[in-house]
């Protein structure tokens, strides 16, 4: 399980508002992701070569009013994209300023499935704390954007198959190699998590016997990601950084 189940830090965060009569359904045509009738989803914004553009974090706010939450440096290509594929739907698209803590923990806010265990996001909350955010996001295999998602990752690969992406919605960009990739293929790579020694860089090779078979991206002491390739054993002896490693299965989420 992961470490900690209790508290709550600050985490950086771009938003963009997406309100008008149009919203909902505009965004469900751009979007990997039906936007809910309540609550909060993860999506993506795709290239049409299925390369993530962004991640995002969908929250209902009301009926025509969606808010999108995405990493700190992507809020402007978050909303230059929408603006320029937005023809004539009516719906403004622009952006927000707020401040996010996560709490760990059920409770009101906006759900968030990024640690692991159950938690919410609170805007402009006065809360704060030292809840340690990166371990457990590790711990959970969540991929962070400029660490294990960039140009050379397909979504499959990051497991946002599995809680990003709608495969009975309509069309949006990047849905035909994502659903040839899903019903027909497979990929050759998955994150996983590691047991490690100390915390090793990103890029570090992961090495099985005298073959190089992944990279890490994100590490904290005891534990990293990193992208294996699929076909090493579960109960691999690796090696990264010139110390023993092991595959480590991630909890399974709430």
């Amino acid at each position: 399980m992961a470490s900690v189940t209790h508290g709550a830090a600050r985490r950086s965060r771009a938003y963009v508002r997406v309100k008008g009569p149009e919203a909902v359904d505009y965004l469900n045509r751009m979007l990997s992701n039906d936007v809910p009738d309540t609550g909060s989803v993860d999506a993506l914004l795709l290239t049409p070569k299925a390369r993530v553009i962004a991640p995002v974090l969908v929250w209902r706010r009301g009926a025509d009013d969606v808010l999108l939450l995405t990493e700190p440096q992507l809020g402007d290509a978050l909303r230059e994209q929408l603006v320029r594929m937005r023809f004539a739907a009516k719906c403004e698209i622009e952006p927000e300023e707020h401040v996010s803590t996560i709490v760990l923990g059920n409770g009101d806010g906006i759900p968030n499935r990024d640690y692991g265990v159950p938690a919410v996001e609170l805007l402009d909350s006065e809360l704060d704390g030292d809840a340690d955010l990166e371990r457990l996001r590790i711990e959970a295999g969540t991929p962070m954007f400029g660490r294990e998602l960039d140009d050379r990752v397909l979504p499959a690969e990051a497991g946002l198959d599995e809680r990003a992406i709608s495969f009975t919605k309509g069309c949006y960009p990047g849905q035909e190699p994502i659903a040839r990739q899903h019903y027909r293929g497979k990929v050759n790579r998955r994150l996983r998590v590691l047991d490690v020694k100390g915390i090793p860089d990103a890029e570090t090779p992961v090495v099985h016997g005298d073959k190089e078979v992944g990279r890490v991206t994100s590490a904290v002491d005891g534990r990293a990601l990193a992208y294996v390739r699929v076909e090493v054993p579960d109960d691999a002896e690796l090696t990264v950084a010139g110390a023993p490693a092991r595959l480590h299965w991630p909890p399974e989420r709430p």
